[in-house]
């Protein structure tokens, strides 16, 4: 099919309304389908956000030494201690100092170590 058929086919569309005779559309209906847009976009990519961030929050500030955890580096080590910004943990033979921030999975709650 070339591009002759095509403009053949849209001159067989219905012409455009005239002025006299056109309805006024609603000026809702107009803006109906962006106003669906950012329903959609809330439900679907902000609020599940806000989930994570809240779950996020409740988990570092349940924080504690003896937890094992994993860093969005990829370490897991024991808490040593907890700062208010950052915390210190304890890998194999090394000592870290982390930002609370980079915590992203407590692995398992445990007791208390002594450092």
């Amino acid at each position: 099919m070339n591009l002759n058929h095509f403009v053949e086919v849209l001159a067989f569309a219905t012409p455009a309304a005239n002025s006299q005779g056109a309805q006024q559309q609603n000026p809702i209906v107009a803006f109906l389908p962006m106003i669906l847009l950012v329903v959609v976009f809330y439900f679907i990519l902000i609020r599940p956000q806000q989930k994570r961030a809240k779950e996020q929050a409740k988990m570092l500030s349940a924080l504690k030494s003896g937890d094992k955890v994993i860093t969005s580096a990829g370490i897991v080590g024991s808490v040593i201690t907890v700062k208010d910004t950052t915390v210190s943990i304890r890998s194999a033979d090394s000592k870290f100092e982390v930002t609370k921030a980079s915590v992203v999975q407590i692995l398992d709650a445990g007791t208390p170590t002594e450092s």
